[in-house]
């Protein structure tokens, strides 16, 4: 094809526009063809592809036997490789920043439940009531139960995580979650969990924003993250352009990314806690975590170093002598997203405190570039006890090859990666693999973009989910026009879109 589309220069430049034409109708379907097998992920058939080869070689014969200039042709294809080769590099470029972009999104048919939950938690005062009755429950501080953290603003994704551990569990009315989430999501996240029973299991939701005692005196991450250096960096890039889009994620300035760091000053009563990060998936009963024996360390963690990249090296300077004169670079690397934390270990340790030492050394960002897994390898240095694999399966947002037995076989899968399980471009064999039958799930399509009905189509959604119950539905039709208008939604618009967490 590149071949024709030169000799369609070199036609033109020879005044043989015929051949020219003809070429170019060979080239579109040429492209054509290999669109369709683009879009249907199926190969081409034989019978499709040799009358356009064929007739693709036949002109290119004509074209030769035309005895255009050998040195003019060898020119013009050299520049038309050029060329060719500056467009994919600049849709390469161009596909991997809209691809972080996308990834950091969350889609609008999210956002405008959202909208609508937050409404209702500012006009109910019951619910409000309820919050704070619920805040003096002696089940949060009960060390006999079993207790769960996650901090996110997602809503669907927190969901799924809860809906998934409750429905999995053998005795869920034992499980408590601890939820933290920001100013903005904190009302809807209260109307939702308040509205809706997780089997009997207990649900707090906390606002990181009445969380004083975490305040740039105290800690260096926040004293970092309230920096104009630090926020221009994720915000507004630098000159660098070497430097990859996911450095410049404006997650990683988030608060939220770092309160794991604090579980023990967050939740000071509680003796075990297991972290989740929002994009998990459980499969299986975790209260057996909690009697595993950590051997005295702080973090119980299932190991990444399977492959050579995942040693600690990798994440961190060691050119650097603060980091080479205390750490082993060949130390295994382990995962954040599913992780069992011994709190009286963890005090004991100081880890909070270790953490704010490596902060501060890196407050110039040499140590390492971004993120919570490098502070956290090295504050939890030596205090780490490996997991089972199969606790903690990982990969399932970027890796197409894991082996469908692990899968299968985990009490975790993670989602870790930018193809989430609630973006359009999720890895659909995953989906496959996972959402199928009883007490696991599956994908729903779902046209959740009409031009009426928005919201109401939406919500019938999270119902069918089986994440929002007792819900009225009265007002719903009236309030979509609103938040279309709010955000920017355009008709016809269908998309896949997660799954249930629930038998």
């Amino acid at each position: 094809m590149t071949l024709a589309k030169a000799y369609v220069i070199i036609a033109k430049e020879h005044n043989n526009l015929h051949l020219a034409w003809e070429l170019s109708s060979k080239i579109r379907k040429c492209q054509f063809l290999l669109s369709k097998a683009a879009m249907t992920e199926e190969p081409i058939a034989l019978n499709e592809a040799e009358p356009i080869i064929k007739g693709m070689s036949s002109l290119i014969y004509k074209a030769q036997d035309a005895h255009y200039d050998i040195a003019t042709t060898i020119m013009t294809m050299k520049s038309h490789i050029q060329a060719l080769e500056e467009r994919a590099n600049a849709a390469t470029v161009q596909s991997t920043f809209f691809g972080q972009l996308a990834a950091e999104a969350l889609p609008k048919n999210l956002h405008c439940v959202t909208l609508k939950l937050m409404a209702d938690w500012i006009k109910e005062t019951p619910l409000q009531e309820l919050a704070d009755d619920n805040k003096n429950s002696p089940r949060l501080v009960d060390n006999n139960l079993y207790h769960f953290c996650i901090f996110s603003d997602n809503l669907l994704a927190i969901s799924v995580v809860i809906n998934s551990t409750v429905s999995n569990a053998d005795h869920p009315k034992q499980l408590v979650f601890h939820i933290v989430t920001n100013g903005v999501n904190y009302g809807a996240m209260q109307a939702w969990f308040l509205s809706n029973d997780f089997k009997g299991s207990t649900v707090e939701v906390q606002n990181v924003e009445h969380l004083t005692w975490l305040n740039a005196s105290y800690s260096p991450v926040v004293k970092q993250l309230a920096e104009e250096d630090s926020r221009a960096y994720y915000f507004k890039g630098s000159g660098d352009i070497n430097i990859e889009p996911k450095f410049r994620n404006p997650k990683y300035i988030s608060l939220l990314n770092h309160l794991r760091f604090y579980i023990p000053e967050i939740y000071p009563q509680l003796e075990k806690v297991v972290f989740f990060d929002d994009d998990v998936v459980v499969q299986k009963d975790l209260t057996t975590l909690f009697s595993l024996d950590l051997h005295g360390n702080a973090n119980g963690a299932v190991e990444t170093c399977l492959e050579a990249f995942h040693r600690y090296y990798k994440y961190l300077n060691f050119s650097n002598s603060i980091i080479s004169s205390k750490i082993d670079p060949q130390a295994c690397g382990w995962a954040f997203g599913m992780n069992i934390f011994d709190l009286v270990a963890w005090r004991k340790a100081n880890v909070t405190g270790r953490y704010h030492y490596w902060q501060e050394q890196n407050a110039d960002k040499t140590l390492w570039k971004l993120g919570t897994l490098p502070p956290g390898l090295l504050a939890f240095y030596g205090l780490t006890e490996p997991l089972d694999r199969r606790w903690h399966v990982l990969g399932l947002g970027y890796d197409l090859n894991i082996d469908n037995r692990l899968i299968e076989s985990a009490a975790v899968v993670h989602f870790n990666g930018n193809l989430k399980p609630w973006l359009k471009f999720g890895i659909g064999r995953h989906f496959d693999l996972l959402f199928k039958g009883k007490n696991d799930f599956y994908t729903l399509e779902a046209d959740m973009y009409q031009s009426s009905g928005l919201l109401k189509m939406g919500l019938d959604f999270l119902g069918t989910l089986g994440l929002l119950a007792n819900w009225d539905y009265a007002q719903v039709d009236g309030e979509a026009s609103y938040c279309k208008a709010k955000t920017g939604v355009e008709e016809g618009y269908s998309r896949s879109v997660y799954f249930e967490a629930a038998s």
